[in-house]
């Protein structure tokens, strides 16, 4: 018994620890960007006064507008198709019986241990080749391609953990394998479904290389890549510079927020029970 309230309390202190060691930055950066604009921040410092204007002077200043536009279509579409596809693949290597099956599953996992700074440089030569570069395809196609591997990975798993005797049962009523799939085991996967939508729009909302290779025009720059560019301008103004990484940075905490649960089941088991 004293050993077992030894073990939580060791782990409580730690969870804290690692717990200010996120926060405490995070309250760095937030009181920083409501300190007045002429304020030489320097550390972790509480305002005299609170000045909610700069979120809107970085708003204006760093046409966040544009930039924020260009995230949600780019981080949208990318969702969509990487979870897509990646359902389809995974009941295809979870489900379904074909020969060749788990070697294409392995080669698939390939595209795991590539990084991605490896094929930045011949994926921009080939979208200028088919006249891709400069569009919202340079960065939407890019993306879903390499999170594929993982979106698969992620959904064979569930698919593989779902009670056989769903399925066995759905067959035997007539169902075909895509009435499986999208009536039967899509549904009792929502967990696993939006865990792997959340991960992916974290991973292609904080894109920051690809924007940055692929496209000039201002049009299609994302928001982390128009902080690069706002920084390079207001590198001396760190209220501002801290309201406009806030801003960029609320959609996917809000995100997180509102399918916290669903992440939660989802990391934690990712299937359901027979």
């Amino acid at each position: 018994m004293i050993e077992a309230r030894r073990t939580t309390a060791i782990t409580y202190v730690l969870l804290l620890f690692a717990t200010l060691l996120v926060l405490v930055p995070l309250a760095g950066v937030i009181l920083a960007s409501v300190n007045s604009p002429d304020t030489n921040v320097t550390g972790f410092q509480i305002p005299e006064v609170l000045s909610f204007s700069n979120y809107a002077e970085a708003w204006t200043q760093a046409k966040f507008s544009t930039y924020m536009t260009a995230s949600v279509i780019v981080s949208t579409s990318v969702v969509l198709g990487t979870v897509f596809l990646s359902i389809l693949a995974g009941y295809a290597f979870g489900v379904l019986e074909f020969r060749g099956r788990d070697v294409l599953f392995y080669l698939m996992l390939g595209g795991l241990v590539i990084p991605a700074q490896a094929t930045i440089v011949p994926l921009y030569f080939e979208f200028q080749f088919v006249g891709l570069t400069n569009s919202f395809w340079a960065l939407i196609l890019p993306q879903i391609g390499a999170l594929l591997a993982f979106g698969s990975f992620w959904m064979r798993a569930y698919f593989r953990s779902a009670p056989q005797a769903l399925v066995d049962a759905a067959k035997i009523d007539g169902a075909s394998s895509w009435a499986v799939l999208w009536r039967v085991l899509a549904p009792l996967g929502k967990p696993a479904i939006l865990t792997l939508a959340l991960l992916t729009s974290l991973w292609s909302w904080n894109n920051f290389l690809l924007p940055l290779v692929m496209v000039t025009d201002e049009k299609f720059r994302t928001a982390p890549l128009g902080l690069a560019f706002f920084r390079g301008e207001y590198n001396t103004n760190f209220p501002l510079m801290a309201a406009a990484a806030v801003t960029i940075s609320l959609p996917m905490v809000v995100l997180y927020l509102f399918l916290q649960k669903n992440f939660i089941q989802g990391m934690t088991s990712g299937s359901v029970n027979e």
